[in-house]
């Protein structure tokens, strides 16, 4: 009929128009999302393709070096590849040396992620300051930098909450721990309640913010600033000068690579829900050895056949040696456990070959070693 005629011609119509508008107001929306994003500058790119109507970008909060100044960079190539994350920012502390590793090698080695210096430092720095030097929120926070809940350490975890954010996940230590005779070291060690990475945890959890700490022991990498540990033995090795370890040796230590600890820290996105429960995870290798085991394979590394291991009373303290006089050593198992993190890829026998070619290259064997407190404690 003539009247259903000019209905379906109507609604039509009615249909036609919605779409365009609907098709102008997604427009719009996308065009004034670009202008924000240009709005801050920053240095590398984004290319990675954008699939899904729900962005996962992830922050990354990334100190000046030291033991965990590999960290940060290893992170970001390692959740690189995770579908769940479609972009990634590392808040990097200005006073990092950028002719330095890692950081003279992000622009090469991981171009597509953002790069933003502030002065981690500061303990004025407030959540609102943060969110003006970043400009938008994030889903995913590592934090690896903040040592307490104060500054810039209380301010990632009021933009966290703020952002609403699905994980914080912080980079803490297992020097925190006050360890009875239970070796590894449980997640249920006591620790030591003023020390400021136990205050941070108290703050995100008073917060109630989904949140995950890991606690790392000692680290090595390619791309280290801090090469102490092994140094130590090979310092002594390639001079044909003893090696004083305090007690008979036996006591394990966990070294771990740092792309072995990056991979630990990204596996709470393996089950985001299990990491929350847990909450802490002890985070090292599951490829533990002694301290006499470490002189060993330092030593076949660089060629010596002949190593002098001499022990002595660890009563006499530690001189100059890098590791604990007692057993001090924590295990991945809980993060195996409940995070199906298949554990390390890398054991410092297969890492030596390239760490001595590096000490090599930093000029490890030329420098002067003064072996002052070796004498003492061995001759005590």
């Amino acid at each position: 009929s003539l009247s259903m005629s000019l209905i379906n011609k109507f609604v039509a119509t009615s249909i036609l128009v919605s779409t365009m508008v609907s098709a102008r107001a997604i427009a719009t929306l996308l065009a004034t999302a670009g202008a924000s994003v240009s709005a801050f500058s920053f240095q590398g790119r984004t290319t990675r393709p954008r699939t899904s109507l729900s962005m996962s970008a992830a922050l990354i909060i990334q100190n000046k070096g030291g033991g965990h100044g590999e960290l940060g960079f290893q992170l970001a190539k390692n959740i690189s590849s995770n579908s769940k994350i479609t972009s990634i920012t590392i808040l990097q502390d200005s006073a990092c040396s950028d002719s330095k590793e890692p950081f003279v090698s992000y622009a090469s080695d991981i171009p597509d992620v953002k790069v933003v210096k502030a002065n981690l430092a500061d303990e004025s720095m407030t959540a609102e300051d943060m969110q003006k030097l970043l400009g938008q929120s994030y889903q995913y926070v590592w934090d690896n930098a903040s040592k307490g809940a104060v500054g810039a350490g209380k301010a990632v975890v009021d933009c966290a909450k703020a952002w609403n954010s699905k994980l914080l996940t912080y980079v803490s230590s297992a020097g925190i721990y006050q360890p009875n005779d239970v070796f590894p070291m449980p997640e249920t060690t006591p620790t030591k309640e003023t020390a400021g990475q136990v205050l941070y945890e108290k703050y995100a959890i008073d917060n109630e913010i989904p949140f995950v700490s890991f606690r790392p022991q000692y680290i090595y990498g390619p791309k280290s600033n801090k090469w102490d540990y092994i140094d130590w033995y090979l310092d002594r090795i390639v001079r044909n000068a003893p090696l004083p370890i305090p007690g008979d040796g036996s006591q394990k230590v966990s070294l771990t690579n740092s792309e072995d600890v990056a991979s630990l820290l990204a596996s709470v996105l393996n089950d985001e829900a299990a990491a929350v429960e847990q909450t802490f995870f002890n985070c090292g290798t599951n490829n533990l050895v002694s301290y006499d085991e470490v002189a060993l394979l330092c030593a076949e590394a660089a060629g010596v056949s002949d190593v002098e291991i001499q022990h002595y009373d660890a009563k006499l303290g530690k001189a100059k040696f890098p590791f604990r006089l007692t057993d001090f050593y924590v295990a991945p198992d809980t993060a195996m456990a409940k995070l199906g993190w298949e554990g390390a890829k890398s054991t410092l026998e297969g890492d030596l070959s390239w760490y001595f070619e590096s000490y090599k290259a930093r000029g490890g064997p030329e420098k002067e070693i003064d072996f002052g407190v070796d004498s003492e404690v061995l001759a005590a």
